[in-house]
């Protein structure tokens, strides 16, 4: 039935985050028309959290190791924040050519892609 989930990121400035997306994270992607970039994202989880609205949605890069990360990502002139510890992981975030924030994080949380406990 379900075969991915496709995750749309609205910008100011597309071409400058594709490229962001290609060049300096390395996603896989294919030019869907006239330079309509899709890339292939790393395994993807979802959790639902309690709101008093429905209807937003949060977008989170996930990693093993947040302070190499933050480095290297530092070391390509990206803009990222401080980390702060979570009770569900370190996290800080990233700032994107267009001008949007994006979180990321290394969980504490057990995850289906990198069992922490007992098998999952």
């Amino acid at each position: 039935m379900i075969n991915g989930t496709h995750v749309v990121i609205y910008t100011k400035d597309p071409e400058a985050d594709r490229a962001f997306f290609r060049d300096v994270l390395k996603f896989p992607c294919t030019d869907a028309g006239h330079g309509w970039l899709i890339f292939a994202m790393p395994q993807l989880e979802a959790a639902f959290h309690d709101s008093e609205t429905s209807g937003q949605h949060e977008f989170f890069l996930m990693c093993d190791d947040i302070a190499a990360t933050l480095k290297e990502l530092k070391s390509k002139q990206v803009k990222v924040s401080d980390m702060s510890e979570q009770r569900w992981g370190k996290l800080a975030t990233l700032t994107l050519p267009g001008g949007g924030k994006i979180g990321i994080y290394e969980p504490k949380h057990p995850s289906l892609f990198k069992p922490q406990a007992a098998n999952v």
